[in-house]
Protein backbone atom coordinates (compact mmCIF):
# COMPACT_ATOMS: atom_id res chain seq x y z
CA UNK A 1 0.00 0.00 0.00
CA UNK A 2 1.21 3.50 -0.80
CA UNK A 3 1.60 6.02 2.22
CA UNK A 4 2.65 9.56 2.52
CA UNK A 5 4.64 11.99 5.24
CA UNK A 6 4.71 15.77 5.08
CA UNK A 7 8.07 17.32 6.27
CA UNK A 8 10.69 20.24 5.77
CA UNK A 9 12.85 17.45 3.88
CA UNK A 10 13.24 14.24 1.90
CA UNK A 11 13.08 11.64 4.44
CA UNK A 12 14.41 8.42 2.89
CA UNK A 13 15.56 6.84 5.57
CA UNK A 14 12.92 7.31 8.31
CA UNK A 15 13.21 6.64 12.20
CA UNK A 16 11.94 7.45 15.34
CA UNK A 17 14.47 9.49 16.76
CA UNK A 18 13.47 12.76 14.94
CA UNK A 19 9.65 12.23 16.36
CA UNK A 20 8.06 14.77 18.70
CA UNK A 21 6.61 14.00 22.00
CA UNK A 22 2.62 14.26 22.45
CA UNK A 23 1.27 13.59 19.38
CA UNK A 24 -1.98 11.51 19.00
CA UNK A 25 -0.42 8.24 19.04
CA UNK A 26 3.05 9.18 21.26
CA UNK A 27 6.17 9.42 19.65
CA UNK A 28 7.00 7.86 15.90
CA UNK A 29 6.98 8.09 12.61
CA UNK A 30 3.11 9.46 10.70
CA UNK A 31 2.63 8.17 7.77
CA UNK A 32 -1.18 8.38 6.08
CA UNK A 33 -2.54 6.86 2.90
CA UNK A 34 -4.57 10.28 1.75
CA UNK A 35 -1.99 12.12 -0.12
CA UNK A 36 -3.91 15.13 -0.57
CA UNK A 37 -3.96 15.18 3.51
CA UNK A 38 -0.43 14.89 3.19
CA UNK A 39 -0.19 17.67 0.93
CA UNK A 40 -2.64 19.64 3.24
CA UNK A 41 -0.02 19.08 6.24
CA UNK A 42 2.84 20.41 4.20
CA UNK A 43 1.14 23.46 3.14
CA UNK A 44 1.44 24.56 6.79
CA UNK A 45 5.42 24.46 6.24
CA UNK A 46 4.74 26.26 2.95
CA UNK A 47 2.66 28.69 4.07
CA UNK A 48 5.34 29.84 6.73
CA UNK A 49 7.86 30.09 3.52
CA UNK A 50 9.58 27.00 4.53
CA UNK A 51 10.14 24.27 1.77
CA UNK A 52 7.88 21.29 1.95
CA UNK A 53 7.77 17.97 0.54
CA UNK A 54 5.79 14.80 0.79
CA UNK A 55 7.79 11.72 0.61
CA UNK A 56 5.84 8.17 -0.48
CA UNK A 57 6.36 5.06 0.89
CA UNK A 58 5.22 1.52 0.39
CA UNK A 59 3.99 -0.06 3.16
CA UNK A 60 4.66 -3.84 3.44
CA UNK A 61 0.90 -4.92 4.66
CA UNK A 62 1.96 -8.23 5.54
CA UNK A 63 4.97 -7.29 7.94
CA UNK A 64 2.05 -5.91 9.91
CA UNK A 65 0.67 -9.21 10.97
CA UNK A 66 4.32 -9.78 12.83
CA UNK A 67 3.89 -6.57 14.96
CA UNK A 68 1.96 -5.96 17.72
CA UNK A 69 -0.54 -3.07 15.89
CA UNK A 70 -3.64 -0.94 17.68
CA UNK A 71 -6.17 -0.16 15.21
CA UNK A 72 -9.03 2.57 15.77
CA UNK A 73 -11.70 2.15 13.34
CA UNK A 74 -13.71 5.16 14.52
CA UNK A 75 -13.30 8.38 17.46
CA UNK A 76 -14.62 6.22 19.93
CA UNK A 77 -13.88 6.15 24.19
CA UNK A 78 -11.31 4.09 23.28
CA UNK A 79 -9.21 6.21 21.10
CA UNK A 80 -9.78 9.35 22.44
CA UNK A 81 -8.59 7.98 25.89
CA UNK A 82 -6.06 7.02 24.10
CA UNK A 83 -5.21 10.04 22.82
CA UNK A 84 -5.62 11.60 25.68
CA UNK A 85 -2.83 9.31 27.38
CA UNK A 86 -0.41 9.73 23.89
CA UNK A 87 -0.62 13.97 24.46
CA UNK A 88 0.22 14.04 28.22
CA UNK A 89 2.96 11.78 27.68
CA UNK A 90 1.24 9.21 30.38
CA UNK A 91 1.65 6.55 27.58
CA UNK A 92 3.48 3.25 28.86
CA UNK A 93 1.91 0.96 26.14
CA UNK A 94 4.20 -1.32 23.82
CA UNK A 95 2.75 -1.24 20.54
CA UNK A 96 4.90 -0.97 17.43
CA UNK A 97 2.26 0.22 15.19
CA UNK A 98 -1.07 2.46 15.74
CA UNK A 99 -3.36 3.20 13.07
CA UNK A 100 -6.53 5.47 13.68
CA UNK A 101 -8.26 9.02 13.04
CA UNK A 102 -6.35 12.14 12.73
CA UNK A 103 -6.83 14.81 15.82
CA UNK A 104 -6.96 17.38 12.99
CA UNK A 105 -8.60 21.17 13.71
CA UNK A 106 -12.04 19.77 12.93
CA UNK A 107 -11.63 17.17 15.83
CA UNK A 108 -9.29 18.80 18.14
CA UNK A 109 -11.54 21.60 18.79
CA UNK A 110 -13.76 19.32 20.67
CA UNK A 111 -10.82 16.98 22.36
CA UNK A 112 -9.85 20.22 23.96
CA UNK A 113 -12.46 20.80 25.30
CA UNK A 114 -13.26 17.52 26.88
CA UNK A 115 -9.39 17.53 27.72
CA UNK A 116 -10.01 20.54 30.15
CA UNK A 117 -13.26 18.94 31.28
CA UNK A 118 -15.84 21.29 29.32
CA UNK A 119 -17.83 18.74 28.08
CA UNK A 120 -18.44 15.25 29.20
CA UNK A 121 -16.79 11.92 27.36
CA UNK A 122 -20.28 11.26 25.95
CA UNK A 123 -21.16 15.19 24.30
CA UNK A 124 -17.47 14.47 22.88
CA UNK A 125 -18.41 11.63 20.80
CA UNK A 126 -22.08 12.78 20.26
CA UNK A 127 -19.91 15.56 17.83
CA UNK A 128 -17.18 13.21 16.79
CA UNK A 129 -19.57 10.69 15.28
CA UNK A 130 -20.90 13.22 12.01
CA UNK A 131 -16.79 13.53 11.39
CA UNK A 132 -15.26 11.30 8.97
CA UNK A 133 -11.73 10.35 10.10
CA UNK A 134 -8.92 10.90 8.04
CA UNK A 135 -6.37 8.38 8.97
CA UNK A 136 -3.22 8.13 10.86
CA UNK A 137 -0.75 5.36 11.00
CA UNK A 138 2.35 5.99 13.67
CA UNK A 139 5.41 3.50 13.48
CA UNK A 140 6.42 4.08 17.24
CA UNK A 141 9.27 1.42 16.79
CA UNK A 142 12.25 1.61 14.74
CA UNK A 143 11.78 -2.14 13.99
CA UNK A 144 8.49 -1.24 12.68
CA UNK A 145 9.80 1.42 10.55
CA UNK A 146 12.73 -1.07 9.46
CA UNK A 147 9.99 -3.54 8.81
CA UNK A 148 7.02 -1.60 7.17
CA UNK A 149 8.21 0.97 4.87
CA UNK A 150 9.93 1.13 1.65
CA UNK A 151 10.97 4.85 0.30
CA UNK A 152 9.61 5.47 -3.07
CA UNK A 153 9.89 9.31 -4.09
CA UNK A 154 10.36 12.23 -2.02
CA UNK A 155 8.75 15.67 -3.95
CA UNK A 156 8.19 19.29 -3.16
CA UNK A 157 5.47 20.69 -2.03
CA UNK A 158 3.86 23.58 -4.04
Amino acid sequence: MRVFHASKCIVDHPDVEHSRDALDFGRGFYVTTLEEQALNYANRFTRRGARAYVNEYELDEDALLELDVLKFDSYDSEWIRFVLDCRNENDNTQWDVVIGGVADDRVFTTLDLFFVGEITEEEALGRLIYIKPNDQICMRTQRALDMLLTFVEGREAS
